[in-house]
């Protein structure tokens, strides 16, 4: 989708009635489009170039780009460096914000700091923990986990108040989201802690990784009879595997990752299974396209994201329309 008032890079569009920011990626949903979303890998670098050259993969493919806050508890350059940079040349960023790390005062900082630079998307996580990381001996903070997170960061937009009780000169203008499993047990609970999420501010919702289709219908089933989705975006998580191998490491060590064994029989009987891999990712957006309720994909790609061009164009998740690139 193009607009009449696409701005130049590094400014945003104006605020639509009805809508709290004024990034393309809230436009797109609202206008009911299905979106695409992409995870960019930080790079354990001081180099902006290498940042560049990451994102660069992805123009013309995705409509917003999350930058992930030390994921895994593992370090890299952080969502804010990164969103710092490529909000300078008109990505649509969307800022994660891990609790494990910060404080409600460090976290407060951070989203009027982002607002400023341009960030319109703000993800709030609780994050993992550092035990899980190459940072054991770091202390985690969790001074506030996702839901009172997303709380603090709606009332800074919408009450223009730190939780302190005060003023905020210039609200950030954001759209808010938060993440989703609806594969981790106990799986009845799942669309009820989607719905806190949503109750303490969450516009929108990106999901783990997909990979068991007929589980998804029947999370979907459950949030739409609950209203949920008159209030919030649902976006699919979905991804290539590399291999077989890859899917059973993934499975057995990364928490909340659900891999079904059709799945890794699937890859394993393949002649190339990267390609194979791909090949999956394809059909599950096409099928993720189908299930009523879902707004959109949100690829992630870690490793192998010279192949998301290839997955968003073979699956038609855009249905022929372009998202924003930078200008040649």
């Amino acid at each position: 989708m193009r607009f009449d008032d696409e701005p130049a890079a590094g400014e945003n569009l104006p605020i639509l009635p009805g809508h709290t920011s004024p990034g393309r990626f809230e436009r797109i949903l609202r206008a009911g489009q299905f979106a695409v979303t992409a995870e960019i890998a930080p790079p354990d670098s001081a180099d902006p170039e290498d940042v560049y050259a990451r994102a660069a993969l992805f123009d013309g493919y995705v409509d917003a780009i999350n930058a992930t806050d030390s994921s895994g508890a593992n370090c890299h350059m952080s969502s804010m460096g990164i969103c710092s940079l490529l909000t300078r040349r008109g990505y649509a960023m969307i800022l994660q914000q891990s609790c494990r790390d910060r404080n409600r005062i460090a976290m407060q900082g951070d989203v009027l700091g982002a607002a400023a630079m341009g960030v319109c998307n703000v993800l709030c996580l609780s994050g993992d923990g550092v035990q899980s990381g190459d940072h054991p001996q770091a202390k985690p903070v969790f001074d506030m986990d996702s839901i009172s997170a997303l709380g603090m960061v709606r009332h800074m937009r919408d009450e223009q108040q730190f939780l302190s009780g005060r003023a905020i000169s210039s609200p950030p203008r954001l759209f808010l989201g938060a993440a989703a499993n609806p594969f981790a047990p106990p799986l009845d609970f799942r669309p009820h802690r989607m719905a806190k999420k949503i109750a303490a501010g969450a516009q929108f919702i990106q999901t783990q990784y997909c990979f068991d289709v007929d589980r998804m219908k029947t999370f979907m089933a459950q949030v739409r009879d609950m209203g949920l989705l008159e209030e919030a975006f649902v976006l699919a998580g979905v991804g290539p595997l590399a291999s077989a191998k890859a899917a059973e490491w993934i499975r057995k060590n990364v928490a909340g990752v659900h891999i079904p064994d059709d799945i890794i029989k699937r890859l394993a009987g393949a002649e190339d299974q990267k390609q194979e891999g791909v090949d999956l990712c394809v059909d599950l957006i096409e099928q993720m396209r189908e299930i009523e309720g879902v707004s959109g994909v949100h690829v992630m790609a870690y490793r192998m994201e010279d192949r998301i061009g290839e997955i968003v164009s073979r699956s038609n998740a855009l249905n022929g329309r372009e998202p924003w690139r930078p200008a040649a």
